[in-house]
This record gives C-alpha cells, structure tokens and sequence, in this order.
C-alpha cells in the first residue's frame, strides 16, 4: 500500500473506515481479494511473488494494512517480503500490540514498512523507521511512504476528503470512497518531498492516485467496520491506465464478525 486513510471512532454507526491505494508495478503479478484457501478465515488480496499482501481482515475481525518507508538509500535485496507482516498477523492469534512487540525485535532486518494493525479493540501502528509502537487515537489519520500522519501534501487531501467523506452520510457511498481515492491532484514542485528518488519520480508519485505506464495505483479498498460486528469489503483494480481493469475490477464483500478458534 501506498496511501492509507483512516477514519477511527469518530463516525456514528462506523468503529472503523479505512480507505487505501496500493500502488506497485504494473508487472508484480497479484491475485485479487478473496478468502485464501490455505487460509479460509483471511480475505485479502496476494502478492504471487512475495507470497504476501498489502491490506487484509479476517472473519474474526483482525486487519492489517502495510505501506512501504521511502528510503531508497537502505534498501536491501536481501530482505523478507514486507507483505508477510500482515499475513503473520492476520492468521496470528496475538493481539496488536503484542503482535507489534514482537515484531520490533526483527523489525529492523525488512526495508522500511509502516504496519497499522486492528484486532477488534484498539488500532495500532508501529514502523520501523519511526518512533515506536503507538496506539491509534480516535480521529482521521494518514500514512504513505513516510511516518503515521506526515505533512505530506497527498496525505493532507486524502485526510480532508476522508472526512468529508464520512460526514455526509450515516453509511458513506462506495463510490464516492472509490472516487475520493481517484484524485489524481499532482504537488506543485516546491511541496515534493525530498525521499531520493529523484524529481521527476517525486512528481510521478505525488497524487494520491497515481497513473504511469511501468508504476502506478493497482487497487483501491474501502473496508467499513460498525459498531455492530458487520464488515464490508470493496476492492477495485486498475491497469496501467488508470481505468477499471476489465469488467471483474471490482469485489464486494460483507459478513458479520465470528468468534475465531484459539489456534486461528
């Protein structure tokens, strides 16, 4: 993933609304959101060459969300695939923070990851390039390729629509999620973060929905969680146009959270 929105505790009927863009390759082969089948509790989608994925949740209530640190300076071909981390946690029976613990005493051997995990009670971050596990307070929040809520000018949009977004209705339309994820607004140069990648792929990545021939948004997800144990999925996917890619580009799905068994 490359930019996630979260809106927490702060909407009437919704504990938690999460709206993200994973942005990748155009040529990383991906499985679309589904339930896995070694995995039958786990609805997620799946990097086919890391064996991973960027976003998922369980039948049981548990979600998970990872966005790559941009630091091209320390990355290291060598490293664990990323989308391990949420998969670990999603099949795991450990609850976020001790999940997130854990983890801190490994964090350091993957390339830069912000990880935002959901165990049904309390919502939780930690990166390891950041400043520790923090618990998620209540309120509209942001992470893309720097740390929780970074002043960063796509961050800033997408926080701005998320809120006007779940303001407008007491169930927020689907596709004005989907749309608040396809604002493709660019950062004039003087706002360009400076994360080494160069400038001309500093502007390539600085609208919330990116299009580029090679790289670019592949998918977009709105998961909404009430208060009364009811979770609903949607996923759409995206070629290298930046169009809906073919007639089964988008999934939908909605269940009632279940009691997962102690080993899930």
């Amino acid at each position: 993933m490359c930019l996630i929105l979260i809106a927490f505790d702060c909407h009437p009927r919704y504990r938690l609304i999460l709206a993200a863009n994973r942005d990748e390759f155009h040529d990383r082969p991906t499985a679309p959101a589904a339930f896995w089948t070694h995995a039958p509790q786990v609805l997620a989608g799946r990097d086919l060459r890391g064996g991973g994925t960027w976003l998922g949740l369980t039948r049981g209530g548990r979600l998970a969300a990872v966005t790559n640190y941009r630091d091209p300076a320390s990355l290291r071909a060598d490293a664990p695939s990323r989308g391990a981390l949420v998969s670990d946690f999603l099949t795991g029976s450990s609850d976020g923070r001790g999940y997130l613990t854990a983890l801190t005493k490994k964090g350091s051997a993957y390339n830069g990851f912000n990880l935002v995990v959901w165990d049904g009670d309390a919502l939780t971050w930690y990166a390891n390039r950041g400043r520790g596990i923090e618990t998620v307070l209540p309120g509209i929040h942001g992470i893309s390729n720097a740390l929780l809520d970074t002043d960063w000018p796509k961050v800033d949009l997408g926080m701005r629509l998320m809120k006007r977004w779940i303001d407008s209705s007491d169930r927020p339309d689907t596709e004005a999620g989907f749309a608040l994820l396809a604002n493709r607004t660019p950062t004039s140069d003087h706002r360009l973060p400076k994360t080494g990648v160069g400038i001309e792929w500093e502007r390539l990545l600085s609208p919330m929905f990116i299009t580029s021939p090679i790289y670019g948004t592949r998918a977009s997800t709105l998961v909404l969680v009430d208060r009364k144990g009811g979770i609903e999925l949607a996923e759409r996917s995206f070629g290298p146009d930046g169009k809906p890619a073919g007639p089964d580009s988008d999934r939908r799905f909605a269940f009632t959270v279940e009691t997962e068994p102690p080993d899930a």
